[in-house]
């Protein structure tokens, strides 16, 4: 099966300060029982796994050893410009990446700040679709980790493989960013604010575009406006 410690040094992860996990402390921790609940922390806009310094390090020590807190780092800085979409894509793919590598995790939880919460709703949405299989009132999960197969069965189905625990987000423009003092740095000045949505996608791409729901066409709404309910290939909260 999988040596977790000797991919993690291999192939080390970032943590919230921004420095990967070192090889010493992976082996001193070899002998004790792994974490069994991750916690996915995930940054908004422009920014990096180094914005949650202190939050990780406050989780750490009030949470203990049963907790895995991990800092996305798949969206740093302008790849939070390429969509909510693609965005949510590599997170999901980095989710399950992680969960892979560790033996031992029953349950996830996300943390997300700001944009981070759009990138981490529309992850979810491709972590359930993908892992989870209706069984009655149910979902069964088969999902390989640390060289085993694992089963996980809950009523709120799995989210990679994993029982979903917490969904908590900060400051995130679930409706988007369109309308009077959405944006406060415009400071209500109605001309700046009518200005915003035509210019946003030429400063901050396409997730600019859909955060003013400006990325809709005659035959599709707005990615925001999607991601309100339910579809046949995603489930979204």
């Amino acid at each position: 099966g999988l040596n977790t410690t000797k991919y993690l040094c291999s192939h080390p992860m970032s943590t919230g300060r921004g420095s990967p996990v070192s090889c010493s402390s992976m082996e001193a921790s070899k002998s004790k029982p792994g974490p069994e609940h991750l916690i996915v922390l995930v940054h908004g806009i422009m920014a990096s796994p180094s914005d949650w310094t202190y939050g990780e390090a406050v989780l750490k020590k009030r949470l203990g050893d049963n907790f895995f807190i991990y800092a996305s780092s798949s969206n740093i800085y302008a790849k939070s410009f390429d969509g909510i979409n693609v965005a949510g894509r590599r997170l999901a793919k980095e989710v399950l990446d992680v969960v892979q590598k560790m033996a031992g995790l029953k349950k996830i939880s996300f943390i997300a700040h700001s944009l981070g919460g759009l990138f981490a709703r529309y992850a979810i949405s491709i972590l359930y679709s993908q892992q989870a299989k209706e069984t009655g009132s149910g979902a069964s999960v088969m999902l390989t980790s640390g060289g085993s197969e694992i089963s996980r069965t809950s009523g709120l189905g799995a989210i990679a493989g994993l029982e979903p625990t917490n969904f908590i987000t900060l400051a995130t423009p679930h409706l988007g960013v369109r309308g009077k003092n959405q944006l406060p740095f415009l400071q209500g000045l109605s001309i700046l604010e009518k200005l915003a949505a035509p210019l946003a996608p030429f400063i901050v791409g396409r997730t600019g575009a859909q955060l003013f729901l400006t990325d809709g066409e005659p035959t599709k709404p707005p990615l925001l406006l999607l991601m309100t309910s339910d579809h046949e290939d995603k489930k979204f909260m």
